[in-house]
């Protein structure tokens, strides 16, 4: 925070606490107006008689102290006569309480007095004539209800108006937060799965901690540091930890933050956040998202300013001026590099660009043990085998993973977390928790084994398909059905005969159910949709057609970018989209006969599939290749008991089966999620 932000802060307080000390004075006056008439209330009323009595000292029980005679000048009748008297006993003697003191009482009367009476009181002696201060206590009780309306008109009304014009102007503050190193517990010991991009980030500690290391060899640090990665893998988390291992200053901003409705105001946090930084070097300023404000300029839609584009300027400018031996690091962190600025990946901005990829088997394994340490797992359990059977998990889905575990084991009664909870996390935080509940009928559930029986078959029978995992015909996320299939390893790539192989084993699901019933439903619409895809992308993007050769047709992003992709001409004719169209149907036909035919030859082996998954409802692949090996099937285990629901929930019987979210194919770098066909 900066001197100036200090003293605005400071004179703010001032300014409240000097109004909360008018309030208090204000509101006393009255109070003390109160206290007095609560204090004369107290007072005895004491008939005329008996104080004529009491000042010729003939009152039992009462011998006179003092008095006063308060009378006004306007209205000299009324006479208000008040004293106090001690008590006494039978000899005259003063009463004593428990400590000592003698008793005494107030006393007044309020009776028009005559001349002689009040000559009377006045030559006894103990009596004295007051005459009070009317003209403060009128002017107080008149103008005191004015006094507090002014000053609650000028509390709500004039310093609001106040209050609001400085905060008009502190619109271009920065809304960086500064991350306390006390409060911020993260370090590289938290983070897993990233052994590279750690190395290449630690030199930044490095170089806050020692800057004359790098210095004194001519080398210098990088300006900027640009994270990319797919949602989860774990930027975020790296930037704090970071900020935990460096003792230094770290600035916590959004990309988000710097958009506002008013024109030019994301400039000037920009302007401001950068002079914060250059107060308190060595420092990191870590903006998220920031493909919320480093778009690419000139691709957007009409004409006129850009707010946007203004608050890139600023950005771009800020970055260039200033030198990295002052201290200050950027560190950005966005999963849609496509759409960034050219002039914002430049060296002299962001120096380095780091990949934050998925983790591998190792990286899976260590991300497993990281979040384990705040679970209670089970002595068996190997989190080495979750890891093997999990390829493609971020490492926000493994914390998700080990989560549903936990809840899973709590709902089971069960004092540790085991590897059934682990093996059922997976599936649910993939493939979507099972719906055991819903309504099916005899029917939907008949077509929905022979589906799955088609899928799970054809898996086996052929040789470059992921291994079956398991096959299942309970209702499980949005699907009533899903034939599940896990790589062995990792994927890196995908080879032309494994794609279509996967496409032909996605039609298999249609004839069986098709053999089944004699015809069709909207249940193979997933099969048809990832088909579709993947051939398309064989076509144009992989170049594994052999008519249309190994030219890209099209820029295939997997998100649009509005202004670019409108402005964009097609980059090829009406004839070659033809051509791209037919042989697109072709591979899907091809595959569609290819599956039609290992299905008519296994057509006993299909029977067994689909009856044992109605009777069972779930296969392992290891049984379903024995049914494919040798023709019988081996019944499994009693299942282990349903978790009973948290709710009773209506359900309605649905008429058609679906199928899981297909492979996701990344165009640009050719790397697959896990398969799930």
């Amino acid at each position: 925070m900066s001197d100036e932000n200090k003293n605005e802060n400071d004179r703010s307080e001032r300014s409240a606490k000097s109004w909360i000390i008018w309030i208090a004075i204000l509101g006393l006056i009255p109070l003390l107006i109160m206290l007095r008439n609560q204090t004369e209330t107290k007072s005895v009323e004491l008939p005329y008689p008996d104080l004529i009595k009491l000042v010729d000292g003939k009152l039992d029980g009462k011998q006179l102290i003092a008095g006063e005679i308060t009378y006004n000048s306007q209205a000299s009748e009324l006479r208000i006569v008040t004293g106090k008297y001690r008590l006494v006993n039978e000899n005259n003697e003063p009463i004593k309480d428990d400590t000592g003191k003698e008793k005494t009482e107030f006393f007044r009367i309020k009776t028009p007095l005559a001349d002689a009476a009040q000559e009377k009181l006045l030559a006894s002696g103990k009596f004295r004539p007051v005459e009070p201060n009317t003209f403060l206590m009128s002017f107080l009780v008149t103008m005191l209800p004015f006094l507090l309306i002014v000053g609650f008109i000028y509390f709500f009304f004039i310093r609001q108006i106040k209050m609001a014009g400085k905060g008009a102007l502190s619109f271009g503050k920065s809304k960086a937060r500064i991350l306390a190193k006390e409060k911020n517990k993260i370090t590289f010991k938290d983070v897993a799965g990233v052994e590279e991009a750690k190395e290449e980030v630690f030199e930044l500690v490095e170089f806050l901690k020692d800057p004359k290391k790098f210095q004194k060899l001519g080398g210098r640090i990088p300006k900027g540091i640009l994270m990319i990665g797919a949602p989860g893998t774990g930027k975020t988390l790296l930037a704090k930890a970071i900020a935990g291992e460096a003792d230094a200053a770290f600035f916590s901003i959004s990309g988000s933050d710097f958009v506002e409705m008013f024109v030019g105001v994301g400039a000037s946090r920009v302007r401001d956040m950068f002079e914060q930084a250059r107060k308190t070097t060595p420092c990191l300023i870590f903006i998220d998202e920031i493909d919320a404000v480093g778009r690419a300029r000139g691709h957007g839609l009409g004409g006129g300013n850009d707010e946007r584009e203004q608050t890139l300027n600023a950005l771009l400018v800020e970055m260039d001026g200033f030198d990295s031996q002052e201290g200050v690091i950027i560190i950005a962190a966005t999963n849609r590099s496509d759409v960034l600025d050219p002039a914002l990946l430049r060296p002299g901005r962001f120096d380095r660009q780091i990949t934050v990829n998925l983790p591998d088997v190792r990286g899976r394994e260590a991300i497993l043990k990281v979040h384990a340490k705040n679970v209670k797992l089970d002595t068996a359990a190997d989190l080495s085998v979750i890891a093997r059977g999990t390829p493609g998990y971020s490492g926000a889905e493994l914390a998700n993973l080990l989560n549903e575990a936990a809840l899973l084991a709590a709902r089971r009664d069960k004092k540790d977390i085991g590897m059934s909870e682990l093996e059922e996390a997976r599936d649910k935080v993939r493939w979507g928790r099972e719906r055991r509940t819903l309504a099916m009928t005899v029917e939907d559930k008949k077509r929905t084994a022979w589906h799955e029986a088609g899928h799970a078959l054809v898996n086996v029978l052929l040789d470059h398909t992921h291994p079956l995992h398991k096959v299942t015909i309970i209702p499980r996320g949005q699907s009533l059905g899903s034939t599940m299939s896990l790589p062995k390893e990792d994927v890196l790539n995908h080879q032309k005969k494994e794609m279509l192989d996967i496409i032909t084993m996605t039609m298999a699901g249609r004839i069986g159910e098709e053999i089944c019933s004699g015809d069709v439903s909207t249940g193979a619409a997933g099969d048809i949709q990832q088909a579709t895809k993947m051939a398309r992308a064989m076509v144009c993007q992989f170049g594994m057609s052999e008519k249309l050769g190994m030219v890209q047709y099209g820029d295939q992003n997997e998100y649009v970018f509005l202004g670019r992709d409108m402005a964009r001409a097609q980059d090829y004719s009406e004839h070659t989209a033809q051509e791209i169209d037919t042989e697109v149907k072709r591979i899907i036909n091809a595959s569609y006969e290819r599956a039609k035919t290992l299905i008519e030859a296994n057509r006993d082996k299909l029977e067994i599939i689909a009856k044992s998954l109605i009777e069972h409802e779930t296969l392992d692949g290891a049984q379903v290749e024995e049914i494919v090996r040798t023709g019988k099937f081996t019944p499994p285990p009693p299942p282990p008991p349903a978790v009973t629901p948290m709710h009773d929930v209506a359900h309605t019987p649905l008429t058609e089966t679906h199928k899981p979210i297909p492979p996701k194919l990344d165009p640009g770098l050719g790397t697959p999620a896990p398969a799930t066909a």
